[in-house]
């Protein structure tokens, strides 16, 4: 898998990222480094989260698509 990872100077130093394709993810490092193993970990924790499945009504439909 690959994704892209916004990385952002940090104004008290240091560097943040943040993972455009997983809403909510993102991290910080004091080094680039740091933040490179960082960001590894949280898409790691961000993806391992359970998430419960959608449920529908009498007349909802859930349906998957691909794009």
């Amino acid at each position: 898998m690959h994704l892209k990872v916004v990385v952002h100077e940090a104004e008290e130093g240091g560097f943040w990222a943040e993972v455009p394709a997983i809403p909510g993810c993102a991290t910080q490092g004091d080094t680039y480094e740091d933040l490179l193993a960082n960001v590894h970990e949280a898409v790691e924790a961000c993806l391992a989260v359970e998430v419960s499945p959608p449920q529908a009504g009498d007349h909802d439909r859930i349906i998957d698509i691909a794009i």
